[in-house]
Formats: structure tokens, C-alpha cells, sequence
């Protein structure tokens, strides 16, 4: 029996599969739909926060303010997860400074000292005349001294 030298066994060349751009459109859309779908049966839901009598904050699952009168001195509202790097004192009035923002804030020391207000976090509406502590994210503004985007909001009056 003849034992056949391994050098001159050919060995077989094997390539990689490629997938067409059919099949690649198709994972990508079937992914996307599949990531959407568990958006819709898994929704992201935001929460109010309340602060109890004892200072310490509380989520409350599925409440929504929706009256100034439903609101509570030392009530929390917003994201308090993140850490804002600008904060302020004052009480929230609707309007806004040279077109800048939907609320102002006025602050002690006159009207140089107000700010303009934005949030896609929170209702200002419901909280226009109580005094407020707010925590946000300044953004650049050409027409108003100072433009705040209210991340977080604690009712002080």
C-alpha cells in the first residue's frame, strides 16, 4: 500500500461567502423594524419627580402634572440623573427676551439679571409666578444675555 506524501495532497481552497447587497438590505431593514417594534411594546416612559416632606426625591411612575394647582413648595421636577453645570433662582414668567426662549426667568438684582428659558423636559407654563431653583444647560444666544435650557426644577414658592 502505497502512503501518499502529504506535500502533494492539494488542499482545497476554500473562499469566503459573500452576501449580496440584497440580503445585507434585507437584515438591515428587518433589524431597524425589529428595534422599533421593541420601542413600541417596551416604551421609555419619563417620570415626574416629587420630593417628600423629608427632602428626599421620589419618582412617581405615570403622574403628569397637568394643573399649576396639582404643584407642591418642594416638588421636583425634570431629570434629576444628570448632572446640569448651570443653575439659577428666581420666578418663571411666560414670554421671552428678543424672541430668545418661551419663559423668562426674573432674578434678583433687575431686569439684567433675567435669563430666557427653554425645556423639552418640562411644562413652564405651570409653573409661571412661583419661585423657582432651576439646573440646566446654557446655549449660545446673539440676542439674550443668558438662554437656559431648563433640565431640572424645584419649587421654592
Amino acid at each position: 500500500m502505497d502512503i501518499p506524501n502529504l506535500s502533494q495532497i492539494p488542499t482545497p481552497v476554500t473562499t469566503p461567502s459573500k452576501i449580496s447587497f440584497p440580503i445585507l438590505g434585507l437584515i438591515i431593514i428587518i433589524a431597524i423594524g425589529l428595534g422599533f417594534g421593541a420601542t413600541k411594546l417596551f416604551p421609555i416612559k419619563s417620570t415626574s419627580l416629587s420630593s417628600s416632606s423629608s427632602g428626599d426625591v421620589s419618582p412617581i411612575p405615570g403622574e403628569d402634572i397637568k394643573n399649576a394647582s396639582d404643584i407642591k413648595v418642594g416638588q421636583i421636577f425634570g431629570d434629576t440623573n444628570t448632572a446640569f453645570s448651570d443653575s439659577a433662582t428666581g420666578t418663571i414668567e411666560k414670554g421671552s427676551i428678543n424672541g430668545e426662549g418661551t419663559h423668562i426667568l426674573n432674578r434678583d438684582g433687575g431686569p439684567s439679571q433675567r435669563a430666557s428659558l427653554t425645556s423639552s423636559v418640562i411644562d413652564l407654563d405651570l409653573f409661571v409666578g412661583r419661585k423657582v431653583e432651576i439646573k440646566g444647560q446654557t446655549n449660545a444666544s446673539k440676542k439674550t444675555a443668558w438662554l437656559l435650557d431648563v433640565g431640572w426644577l424645584k419649587v421654592l414658592e
